[in-house]
């Protein structure tokens, strides 16, 4: 009872002060300020503590849900598997694409773009690019993650897909992917569509995707900028998302409004090494929003902390590769074990399993070689296990000398 008076009292303080404060925070977006009534709230927690938090932070949403980026541990939901139009946060999903793309090498940042009349043509949001004129991928996916211009997530689209209609088609394999279950793309740029639709919980399952690549958040936490067209023109770049200036910390990633969608935010920000995922769909205004993302980070910092339960610097075995130089090679996790708790808990009871992979070499360094498999809190949480190290083919001399070595020493029986 007392910690749900704590939780009261801090989230009433925060409330009060974003309220205070609202007045004072301006954006310049693709949004347009419209006066609609406050939907009615549809809270569907199935037990009594999730009907508190939801009642405590009085999110004004129609759904929304915070995730913690690196567990993916859920922290609080609201309607969060209701399929909702997204309205721009539909470009995190075009950002993923592109970036994936120059990882495996098929385009690059300084590749030059030819502009579609198709691309040219999409209204809303925009940069104003001129058809047969050209752009760089890394003005374009500027554009799209500071500006929200659809203009540029076309481009973008039909230089990774090769059309719009196959970027679509990649964009829905890609949710399927990643687990997402409520999630049906119909364009690139989150312009209303018929049947074009996502839940709360897979953009932030599909925003955790992308804030793997780390480099992204350099564009979606740049507040404004300038981008220069290829005729010498320039256009002031200003991020849709205000909370970038105005709540200190917070570094993307996208907002969306249409008239269906009504006002969206997907945020994220990195406090004392944890990482939080925000979505907000359908709040009334940009105001509602924004106070409904601060006062999820707020709970959520205030109430968890992430516990690192085991570390990828620290071995956690060997594995006997027969025909390596080696044969012992040292395993390691690909990235920390860690855990997300409440701050009073103080007991953590886990264990977990190790199962190697029959593996040959030669291998890389960062090579996968088994799983870690953590049980915590009756779930099953999968990890990588990889070798830190090139792990090189021994020659045909080589393993000859190792079979007499393992012969004399006895580890080898003939018999």
């Amino acid at each position: 009872m007392k910690k749900i008076i704590i939780i009261f009292l801090t989230s009433f303080l925060f409330i009060g002060l974003l309220k205070a404060d609202g007045s004072l925070v301006t954006e310049k977006s693709e949004e347009t300020t419209q006066n609609e009534e406050k939907p009615k709230e549809e809270v569907k927690e199935n037990d009594l503590d999730a009907e508190t938090t939801s009642s405590v932070l009085n999110i004004s949403a129609i759904s929304a849900i915070i995730m913690e980026a690196d567990t993916g541990k859920i922290l609080f939901e609201k309607n969060s598997n209701e399929p909702l139009p997204p309205a721009s946060m539909t470009k995190i999903m075009t950002m993923l694409l592109t970036v994936e793309a120059i990882d495996k090498g098929n385009i690059s940042l300084n590749d030059q773009v030819t502009i579609s009349e198709n691309a040219a043509s999409m209204g809303g949001s925009q940069v104003y690019l001129e058809a047969k004129s050209t752009a760089t991928v890394k003005d374009l996916l500027s554009s799209v993650a500071i500006a929200s211009a659809n203009d540029a997530a076309v481009a973008l689209a039909e230089k990774v897909g090769g059309t719009m209609e196959n970027f679509v088609a990649m964009m829905n394999k890609r949710a399927k992917e990643l687990g997402c279950t409520s999630t049906t793309f119909k364009n690139p740029h989150g312009l209303d569509e018929e049947g074009h639709l996502i839940s709360a919980k897979d953009m932030a399952i599909i925003s955790r995707e992308l804030l793997t690549h780390e480099e992204i958040l350099d564009l979606t936490s740049t507040y404004e900028t300038t981008l220069t067209h290829q005729n010498g023109k320039s256009i002031w770049l200003v991020n849709t998302n205000s909370l970038i200036k105005f709540y200190s910390g917070l570094d993307g990633l996208k907002t969306g409004y249409t008239e269906n969608a009504k006002y969206c935010l997907t945020g994220t920000m990195k406090r004392n090494d944890m990482r939080l995922i925000t979505v907000v769909m359908a709040a009334p205004s940009k105001e509602d929003r924004n106070t409904d993302t601060i006062n999820m980070m707020e709970y959520a910092f205030s109430m968890f902390y992430k516990d690192k339960l085991l570390d990828k610097n620290k071995s956690l075995g060997e594995i006997y590769i027969d025909n390596s130089e080696k044969r012992n090679i040292k395993f390691y996790l690909e990235k920390d074990v860690t855990t997300v708790l409440e701050k009073d808990r103080t007991n953590i009871n886990y264990k977990y399993d190790i199962n190697l992979e029959k593996t040959k070499a030669p291998l890389k360094k960062g090579n996968k070689i088994g799983t870690l498999t953590l049980h915590i809190d009756n779930e099953d949480i999968d990890y990588n296990l990889i070798v830190n190290e090139e792990i090189k083919k021994a020659t045909y001399f080589k393993r000859l000398i190792n079979y007499f070595k393992d012969l004399l020493s006895g580890k080898l029986n003939v018999l």
